[in-house]
């Protein structure tokens, strides 16, 4: 099934493209893969076409104009795809109308000077923990949380998604037991996420009403 990931890229005004990676999310492994050297994460340590691509791409090159830089030449492959699925977006509209937080593990940022920001994807879904819940949107419902690092390694990303698939346990029970409606499920699993993350990661849940709820906002 892949490792599924979704990557922005900053544009010079500001927006991004937005990318598609089968396998990027593995690891978060591409935190380190992207750079100015190899900006779609492929083994070629010289990718002047890639560079020149992004480049056009950071200037507003739309996603139907990408054919041409691709074609006629043999390249080497790329852990994220060239071509971007969409341009011209706010993160707040990518994190609420594209990410999906069941089948994307992880969201990367890549700014113009290519810091790269990685993030677990945590859907807040419950059909798969509560008998009463027959389908959940994936798509805009979730949060994000980023990772702590220590020599090139994820720390505690494992520990996190354990702990998150424990609470919706509970809080499919509590469901399935009339103890929680649907909006006060998402409430609990919302508080009991932030308090879990803290303050040493950054926890982002894309709203309807603002762009994005920090996790302090998530607590009473």
């Amino acid at each position: 099934m892949g490792h599924r990931a979704l990557v922005a890229y900053e544009r010079t005004d500001g927006q991004y493209t937005l990318h598609y990676s089968h396998w990027g999310a593995a690891n978060l492994k591409l935190k380190h893969r992207i750079s100015a050297e190899s900006p779609f994460g492929g083994d070629d340590t010289d990718s002047k076409w890639a560079k020149q691509l992004l480049a056009e791409l950071a200037d507003g090159l739309e996603a139907d104009a990408v054919d041409g830089y691709l074609g006629g030449e043999d390249r080497p492959s790329t852990v994220v795809e060239p071509k971007p699925r969409a341009t011209g977006l706010t993160l707040d509209e990518i994190v609420a109308d594209h990410l999906d937080y069941l089948h994307h593990e992880a969201f990367f940022v890549v700014s113009t000077t290519f810091e790269v920001t990685a993030y677990r994807t945590l859907w807040f879904g419950l059909q798969y923990d509560s008998e009463t819940v027959e389908q959940g949107e994936t798509v805009g419902n979730g949060a994000l949380a980023t990772v702590r690092w220590y020599d090139g390694e994820p720390v505690g990303d494992g520990h996190l998604q354990g702990q998150f698939a424990a609470l919706k346990d509970v809080v499919g029970d509590m469901l399935d037991k009339g103890v929680f409606t649907p909006s006060t499920a998402r409430q609990y699993l919302k508080r009991k996420l932030a308090e879990r993350v803290g303050d040493r990661q950054e926890l982002l849940i894309p709203t309807g009403e603002l762009p994005f709820e920090k996790a302090s906002l998530s607590k009473p």
